[in-house]
């Protein structure tokens, strides 16, 4: 190892310029660069700035191989360095005749770390930043000078991790009349290299390669050093007003060509640092000798090799052929897609040749022949299996077919866009385009929601799915048949429902034309049914208040679609399953007008629509729908909500027969409410829904209340009902 006194000798005897350790992540040719891939160890920084450190590289204890191997991580204040090659500043001057100058006294003297730019794995390799030496006339007495020298492995890291890469760097020296020379380790008399530049005209340099020793010369370096020392010695300066500075340096190879600027302002060259390239390789081991014995410890990866280290004793991991990545880390190695390079990158068909069809495997590739020949795709020595007027035959009989099932294709794909454009116009799309508040979804927008998975509801009229539309969760009604007679009507009813807009009625948002039997989207209503809530899974505990609110709420959502439309609407099938309720048990009425799609312009219809235990026997009798038919629909779904008992059919209706004739012969028809909800206290408004449910079930229809008056009503008896429990609970109180 090279101790501080013999650097400080090599560089006062022989004027040394800084050497530097730089490493260069070359991507060999074909190699796959994928970002997803690890290069660090789990948990470990695998960035410093935008500098990759990939393992046995680290920067935090525990991330790296060795202490060698140590990245110190200054990014965003400072470069960054390796913790272990040094460089070794001297800084002084000379004085006397410019043709034969005496050194002055070194004014400076400092250690640095050198600075990092990147890494390459694969070949073990490490590029770093070193400073330029230089020699620069002040005057014609005075020089400037700044030596450098570059020290790898030291203190007691002696295992010499990194040498310096003689195939990647060069010795350069630059000036008009210079010798450069490099010393290597533990000798400050021996020259390993040297170079000479010299010229007598400015037109006698020549710019580019360094080759020709006019103006800028080089020399390879010696194999297998870890200290290096360079210095550079004038032949003559006759002309050191022209060209004041000469320079010697180890630079990466080809990173340098020469321009007679160079020599003219010191303030623009050269720059700040340049890159040096220093091998390294796991030093305390070998590879085995044996055909499949154990890998050593650092090659961790399922698909690495192990390779002898050519620069000094050690090894390399890396990945085997067909793979690439980190072969230090597990699972590092992955498998290279030839066939997609070779696509992305024309460049590299020489490396992957392949004169057929490429079809990528782990850890390599094959190259199949084109059908009708055989042979072998990679080293192009396919020939054709048929003859000529075969294939022409063959190909011809393909076109044909393939046309063929094109035209079929075609046709069939014109003949569903007709049939999707007949439905659009059939169901009134024409006409609803012209709607603002109404949206007309395409059949493909609503294909992804209508999935057995969806169902929320099945039944004799078709299936309801749950979905999302533009972020708002939207319930989807699809219909299994329509009237053929009314589907004129269609367009007008869906004007009329996106013209209702109200809290107790449920929102139609819009609706699918492009099927035989159109789909309406509606806003999803989170509770479930008022029948789930009485009957079905949903079934629980509801006081009187809660019923008198669900109550009052359906019959102000009823009266709307009566009174307070441009158009009165009839539903037609109130009952508890087409009273939707939300998280707060708001009721919203749903399927109003378009579940029986009847004409609005004429209330008789041939086919009487409905649930027959909530329909109104006039009705049923005659065809004749009116408002009054709402109201005895309502009526029976009002004692249903107070009894919690279906009015079936079986019975011909036996809850409401039994309930009308208990009030008529005055038996006590409150009796017959659910349990829960007789309480002294209420006999009043009991005995007042039980007086209204008589007067909706009424068979004269004239004497039936209008369903205004029915919601004016319950609003006052919920009103009443609750002024009174508030009353009650300040009394206890």
């Amino acid at each position: 190892m090279l101790t501080t006194r013999c650097i400080q000798q090599l560089l006062l005897a022989m004027l040394l310029l800084q050497l530097a350790a730089v490493a260069t992540p070359v991507t060999a040719a074909g190699e796959q660069q994928t970002a997803e891939r690890p290069i660090a160890l789990p948990g470990c920084s695998d960035k410093c700035g935008n500098i990759s450190i990939p393992y046995p590289f680290g920067i935090n204890k525990g991330c790296y191989f060795d202490s060698s191997f140590e990245v110190v991580c200054n990014e965003p204040t400072a470069p960054s360095y390796l913790a272990v090659p040094m460089i070794y500043n001297m800084t002084g001057y000379y004085i006397g005749d410019n043709d034969n100058p005496a050194p002055g006294p070194m004014t400076n003297a400092t250690w640095q770390t050198v600075e990092l730019i990147d890494f390459d794995v694969s070949r073990g390799e490490a590029r770093v930043g070193i400073p330029v030496s230089s020699d620069c006339s002040i005057n014609s007495t005075y020089h400037e000078l700044n030596m450098f020298s570059m020290q790898v492995n030291v203190s007691d890291f002696g295992r010499g991790t990194f040498v310096f890469s003689t195939t990647r760097n060069v010795l350069l020296g630059i000036g008009q009349s210079v010798q450069a020379k490099v010393y290597g380790e533990m000798s400050a008399t021996n020259v390993s290299a040297s170079c000479t530049s010299l010229f007598d005209t400015p037109s006698a340099a020549k710019n580019g390669s360094c080759s020709a020793g006019l103006g800028c010369c080089q020399a390879d370096l010696p194999p297998g050093l870890g200290v290096l020392a360079f210095g550079m010695k004038r032949q003559r300066n006759s002309m050191w007003l022209e060209f004041p500075c000469t320079y010697a340096m180890a630079v990466e190879r080809s990173w340098y060509n020469f321009s007679l600027q160079d020599l003219v302002d010191p303030n623009k060259f050269p720059p700040r640092s340049v890159p040096i390239v220093l091998d390294w390789a796991i030093r305390n081991g070998s590879c085995p000798t044996e055909e499949g014995a154990p890998l050593p410890m650092a090659c961790r990866s399922d698909n690495s090799r192990c390779v002898d280290a050519t620069t000094a004793p050690g090894y390399l991991c890396k990945c085997k052929d067909g793979y690439d990545g980190n072969a230090y880390i597990s699972g590092g190695c992955q498998d290279i897609d030839e066939c997609m390079l070779r696509d992305q990158h024309p460049e590299l068909r020489d490396l992957y040749p392949c004169h057929g069809i490429c079809k990528n495997k782990m850890g390599g590739y094959d190259c199949h022949c084109k059908f009708g020949s055989k042979g072998d795709g990679k080293n192009g020595t396919c020939r054709t299996m048929f003859p000529l007027l075969a294939v022409a035959t063959m190909l011809s009989v393909i076109g044909i077919a393939s046309l063929v099932v094109i035209l079929v294709l075609f046709k069939l794909l014109m003949h569903q866009k007709r049939k999707t454009r007949e439905f659009f116009i059939k169901n009134g799309g024409p006409i609803l385009e012209k709607v603002n508040n109404i949206k007309i979804f395409k059949k493909e927008e609503l294909k992804p929601i209508l999935q057995k998975s969806n169902v929320i509801g099945k039944g004799g009229f078709g299936e309801v799915y749950k979905g999302i539309i533009e972020s708002q969760v939207v319930a989807i009604k699809k219909s299994i048949n329509v009237d053929k007679s009314q589907e004129k009507q269609f367009a007008n009813e869906i004007i009329i429902q996106s013209r209702v807009i109200h809290k107790n009625i449920t929102k139609l948002i819009g609706c699918c034309l492009e099927v035989d039997v159109p789909m309406l989207v509606y806003e999803f209503v989170p509770q479930g049914s008022l029948h789930d809530l009485l009957y079905g899974g949903n079934k629980m505990s509801l006081s009187l208040d809660k019923r008198l609110s669900i109550a009052a709420g359906a019959a102000e959502g009823l009266a709307y679609m009566h009174s307070k439309t441009s158009t009165t609407i009839l539903h037609g099938d109130i009952k508890p399953s087409n009273i939707l309720l939300d998280d707060n048990f708001t009721p919203k009425i749903s399927d109003f007008g378009i579940s029986r799609l009847i004409a609005i312009d004429k209330t008789h219809t041939n086919v009487v629509v409905g649930d027959m235990c909530y329909m109104d026997p006039i009705y049923l009798q005659s065809g004749l729908l009116t408002k009054q038919s709402d109201v005895y629909s309502f009526g029976i779904t009002l004692l249903e909500l107070l009894t919690r008992q279906k009015d079936d059919l079986g019975g011909n209706g036996r809850l409401s027969k039994a309930f009308l004739n208990a009030y008529t012969e005055e038996k006590g028809a409150i009796e017959l409410f659910d349990s829960e909800i007789l309480v002294e206290n209420d006999i009043e408004v009991l005995n007042k829904l039980a007086t209204l449910i008589v007067e909706c079930l009424n068979l004269d229809v004239d004497r039936r209340p209008e369903m205004i008056n029915v919601a004016e009503r319950l609003e006052t008896m919920k009103r009443l009902h609750i002024k009174q429990s508030d009353a009650c609970g300040s009394t206890n109180a």
